[in-house]
């Protein structure tokens, strides 16, 4: 038995997980998630803005007090696409390093994916049929990651420049979007998809996990509030995803703050990452889109154990 810290920093959100680990399977004891948008800016400027850094070193002094008091033995830290792509990294991970006493990761796109499988591929119940293909979008870059299950691992997998903060302020800037903003992004994610390796057609079983995921399916299933029993394995038909993603790009963003289920966080950015799930899932033929809570988060504590 071992009681693990992970810890995912993506573009958009930082999140934690502490969880004990046994042969037998997690048991989690906290799970957090903020907002601090560390890649504000990144795509067009190549740096981490110092209000975002700011803003990042704040939640993870708010990790480190939670670790502390949790009697946590291992962390690992994990940072994926805005850090990836910044040529002032190193002031973020000296930073971390100096809060937490561990050095941050900065996975590459085939690492951040295979975390991204093992933590939903875990969670799978009964026996879905093969392949499986796990999307995760974020808010720097997407990943789709094609295998046969937890036992077999992953066969096949690619990280993509595209995601829901990146896309949103390289061309979705009007409020709402024109139609030529939109056709520009769907340009940009086809191209990506046409280079993808990851061919979303073979898959017989389609899970898609992470925060914009989440945030959809909420939606979809017109929460009023998060409630990870009903988002947890909920099962959406791609022609719902389709239609709700085409009734966000029509508003405004104080529209979309309007929506009971919408996260203040997210509501300028669902939309460029509701379109990214939308153009893969019209290359798929699956029926219904299976979500998943467990994620990378669940992945990298794994790999802690392992």
């Amino acid at each position: 038995m071992t009681r693990v810290a992970a810890i995912d920093c993506g573009t958009n959100t930082i999140k934690l997980l502490i969880a004990t680990v046994t042969a037998d399977g997690l048991t989690e004891d906290v799970r957090e998630a903020r907002m601090v948008r560390l890649g504000q800016g990144v795509d067009r400027t190549g740096v981490l803005a110092e209000e975002a850094l700011q803003r990042a070193f704040g939640a993870i002094d708010e990790y480190a007090e939670l670790i502390r008091e949790h009697g946590v033995e291992k962390v690992r830290f994990v940072a994926t696409s805005a850090t990836r792509d910044a040529a002032n990294a190193s002031t973020f991970t000296d930073g971390v390093r100096a809060r937490l006493g561990v050095t941050p990761e900065v996975v590459t796109g085939a690492e951040e994916a295979a975390l991204s499988f093992g933590g939903a591929a875990r969670n799978l119940r009964g026996t879905p049929q093969p392949p499986v293909l796990v999307i995760d979008i974020g808010g720097g870059s997407t990943e789709l990651i094609l295998g046969d299950g937890p036992t077999l691992g992953v066969s096949e997998v690619d990280s993509m420049d595209i995601g829901s903060v990146r896309l949103h302020e390289r061309h979705l800037r009007s409020d709402p979007p024109t139609r030529e903003e939109i056709e520009a992004c769907v340009r940009d994610i086809d191209a990506h998809l046409d280079a993808c390796p990851v061919d979303p057609a073979r898959a017989r079983t389609v899970v898609a996990v992470g925060g914009t995921m989440i945030q959809l399916t909420m939606g979809l299933l017109e929460l009023t509030a998060y409630d990870r029993t009903a988002t947890d394995h909920a099962e959406v038909a791609p022609d719902d995803v389709h239609r709700l993603v085409d009734r966000l790009l029509a508003m405004t963003v104080d529209e979309r703050l309007a929506l009971p289920w919408m996260h203040p966080g997210r509501a300028d950015v669902i939309a460029a990452g509701g379109v990214i799930l939308s153009r893969i899932l019209k290359r798929s033929r699956v029926e219904s889109l299976l979500v998943s809570e467990s994620d990378i988060l669940d992945g990298i504590a794994w790999s802690v154990r392992d």
